[in-house]
C-alpha cells in the first residue's frame, strides 16, 4: 500500500487591490502635429488678412469684364480684382465677386461708388482712352459714410465730380434737358467754373432736376438771386427785334453749356447755401430780365393777318417795351349776324414799365394817395380818347415777324376799352404796313385796269378831227388874208401857231399812249416787274420763316431740289 504524502501547505496570499495610475506627460509623438496645426492656422489667418475683404458688385452688363483679369483701381492704383462673375437670381444683373486689397477695408462704406472705366465722350470731354489698349477696369470713389457695406451696385455713368473736389452743389429746375449731358461745362463771365453732375426726371414728369457743381472759389459768386440760363451752342434768334447772335465759348458752340450771373443790385449779397434750387431759363435775356411785380392783361382783336405774331413778341408804347404777347388764336365774332372769324391776341402789360402812376394800388409811398382801380381805368380811358390804339407792326421785313405797338393814331375812330369783359378789350386798328401794302396793291390794280388801248383810239380820233379843223381854219385864213386888219391877222397867226403846237402835243401823246408804243410797253413791263418783286419778297419771307438757319448756312441741297 502506497504511502500517502500530504500536499504542501501555502501561506494565504493577500487580495489584489486596484490602484489608479497617474497620467504621464504628453508623448513626444503628438508635439509635431500640434505645432503643424498651429502653424497652418497662423498661415490661414495671415492669408485672410493679406487678401482683404471680398465684396459683391452688381453690373447691368459684363461687357469688358473678365474674371481673374479685370482690376479695381482707385486713382490709378490697383486695389482689387474680380474673382468670379455670375448672373443674379432675377437675371437682371451680373454679380461680380471682387477680392479687395487689405488697405481698402475701411473704404467699403456707405456712399462708395464703383463703375466701369471705358472710352467715353460726354459733355465735351473724352475719358478712358487708355482702356483702348489696356482694356476696361473698375473705377472706385470712396464714400463719406460710416456704415460698412459689402454689396454695391455699379454706376452706369462715372461720377463727374471727384469726392474730394472743393465747391458746392446746386439744383436747377428745367422744363427740358436740351443739349445738356453729364460733364457739360458751366460758365461765369465766359470762364468755365463747373459742370453738370447729374440729372433726373421729376416724379410728376413735368420737368427735370439738374444737379450742378460749381468749383471753389467760384461758388461764392452764386447768390440767392443768381440766374442760370442755357448757353448751348450758338444762340441764334430771329424775332421782332431783329437778328441776335450770342455764345459763351467755342466749346459751348460744339457741346453746349450753362451760364450764370447775378444782377448788379444783388452782387454784394451773401453766397447761396449748398443745394439751393434755381430756375433754369432758356436764354440770357429772359434770365436777366427784371422780375415783374404784376401784369395787366388785355385782349386785342384784329381782322387782318397775324402771321408772324407769336407768343413772347414784345408790346411797345411809343417804341418802349411795356409788355409781351401771351397767346394768339382765332375766335368767332358773335356780335355780328354773319359768321365772322377774327384773331384774338392776349397781351400782358407790366405797369412798372409803363408809368409809375400805374403801379400796384396797394403800394403807397411818400404819403401819396393809393391808386385805385377806378383811377387806373380813368387814366387808360383818357389815353384811348386821345387816339391811343393797338396795331400790328413789322419787327423785321426779312423774317416777317410782327409785334404789337401802342401808338396814337391821328383821326382814329372813337372807341373805348370794354372793362366789362375779362380781360378787358383794348381797341385796335389795322397796322400801317398792312395799310401800305393794301394801297400799293390797289394802285397797281388801278394802273393795270386802265383802258390804255381805248384811250389811244379816242385820242387818235380826236387828233384826226383836230387836224381837219386846222386845215379848214388855215384855208379860211388864206382866203381872208388880204382883207384882214393887221391886228386880226396877228391874232389869227398866233391862233394858227397855238393850234399847230396842240396838234404836235396831241400827236406826241397819241404816240406815247399807243398800244404798241415804247412807253406803253415799258409801263406794262414795270407793272409786271413790281408784281414779281412783291411775289419774290413774299416767297423769301415764307422760306426764311421755315428755315431761319439759311441766313448762316445757306440753302440746303434738299430745299434746292
Amino acid at each position: 500500500m502506497a504511502e500517502q504524502h500530504d500536499a504542501p501547505q501555502h501561506p494565504e496570499l493577500p487580495l489584489a487591490q486596484v490602484t489608479a495610475r497617474k497620467r504621464g506627460r504628453l508623448s513626444a509623438v503628438w508635439i509635431i502635429p500640434i505645432i503643424a496645426a498651429l502653424l497652418g492656422g497662423w498661415i490661414a489667418v495671415q492669408k485672410l488678412l493679406a487678401e482683404g475683404p471680398t465684396v459683391e458688385i452688381g453690373f447691368s452688363s459684363a461687357e469688358g469684364l473678365e474674371a481673374g483679369k479685370t482690376t479695381v483701381k482707385y486713382n490709378g492704383v490697383d486695389v482689387g480684382r474680380i474673382e468670379s462673375l455670375k448672373v443674379s437670381p432675377d437675371r437682371q444683373r451680373i454679380l461680380a465677386s471682387v477680392q479687395m486689397a487689405p488697405e481698402a477695408r475701411d473704404w467699403l462704406v456707405d456712399g462708395t461708388a464703383f463703375w466701369v472705366v471705358r472710352a467715353r465722350i460726354a459733355g465735351g470731354s473724352v475719358s478712358g482712352l487708355g482702356t483702348l489698349l489696356s482694356g476696361s477696369y473698375i473705377g472706385m470713389q470712396i464714400g463719406t459714410g460710416s456704415e460698412r457695406q459689402r454689396s454695391f451696385t455699379a454706376l452706369e455713368v462715372p461720377p463727374v465730380v471727384a469726392s474730394n473736389a472743393q465747391g458746392r452743389y446746386f439744383k436747377l429746375q428745367a422744363s427740358s434737358l436740351g443739349s445738356l449731358d453729364f460733364g457739360t461745362p458751366i460758365y461765369f463771365r465766359r470762364l468755365q467754373v463747373g459742370q453738370v453732375a447729374s440729372y433726373a426726371l421729376d416724379e410728376d414728369g413735368r420737368g427735370l432736376t439738374i444737379r450742378v457743381f460749381v468749383n471753389a472759389p467760384y461758388d461764392r459768386y452764386v447768390k440767392a438771386e443768381t440766374r442760370f440760363w442755357q448757353a448751348s451752342g450758338l444762340d441764334f434768334s430771329l424775332n421782332a427785334d431783329g437778328l441776335d447772335v450770342r455764345t459763351q465759348s467755342l466749346t459751348s458752340i460744339l457741346v453746349g453749356g450753362l451760364a450764370f450771373d447775378t444782377p448788379a443790385e444783388n452782387a454784394d449779397n451773401d453766397p447761396a447755401p449748398a443745394d439751393t434750387a434755381f430756375e433754369l431759363f432758356d436764354d440770357q435775356e429772359t434770365a436777366m430780365k427784371a422780375p415783374e411785380r404784376g401784369s395787366l392783361r388785355y385782349v386785342l382783336y384784329f381782322d387782318e393777318s397775324v402771321r408772324g405774331l407769336a407768343a413772347g413778341a414784345p408790346m411797345t408804347f411809343l417804341g418802349m417795351p411795356i409788355g409781351e404777347v401771351v397767346s394768339v388764336r382765332l375766335e368767332v365774332d358773335r356780335q355780328k349776324k354773319d359768321v365772322a372769324v377774327r384773331a384774338r391776341v392776349l397781351v400782358a402789360a407790366y405797369p412798372q414799365r409803363f408809368l409809375d402812376i400805374l403801379a400796384d394800388p396797394q403800394v403807397v409811398t411818400g404819403g401819396r394817395t393809393a391808386i385805385t382801380q377806378q383811377m387806373r381805368q380813368q387814366l387808360m380811358d383818357g389815353l384811348v380818347a386821345r387816339g391811343l390804339r393797338a396795331q400790328l407792326q413789322p419787327g423785321s421785313l426779312l423774317t416777317g415777324q410782327l409785334y404789337v405797338a401802342l401808338s396814337y393814331v391821328p383821326q382814329a375812330t372813337k372807341a373805348k376799352i370794354d372793362w366789362r369783359s375779362d380781360p378787358p378789350v383794348f381797341p385796335s386798328v389795322k397796322g400801317s404796313f398792312t395799310d401800305i401794302e393794301t394801297r400799293v396793291t390797289s394802285i397797281l390794280a388801278k394802273i393795270e385796269g386802265l383802258p390804255f388801248e381805248a384811250i389811244g383810239k379816242d385820242l387818235q380820233q380826236s387828233l384826226a378831227t383836230l387836224a381837219k379843223t386846222l386845215q379848214d381854219f388855215d384855208a379860211l385864213v388864206r382866203r381872208w388874208d388880204g382883207e384882214l386888219s393887221p391886228e386880226l391877222a396877228k391874232t389869227l397867226a398866233e391862233a394858227r401857231r397855238t393850234l399847230a403846237a396842240a396838234e404836235r402835243s396831241f400827236d406826241g401823246a397819241g404816240k406815247l399812249l399807243a398800244p404798241d408804243s415804247q412807253t406803253m410797253t415799258e409801263l406794262q413791263a414795270t407793272v409786271v416787274e413790281l408784281r414779281r418783286a412783291a411775289q419774290s419778297i413774299r416767297v423769301l419771307a415764307d422760306y426764311l420763316e421755315r428755315h431761319p438757319e439759311a441766313l448762316v448756312r445757306g440753302k440746303s441741297e434738299e430745299t434746292q431740289e
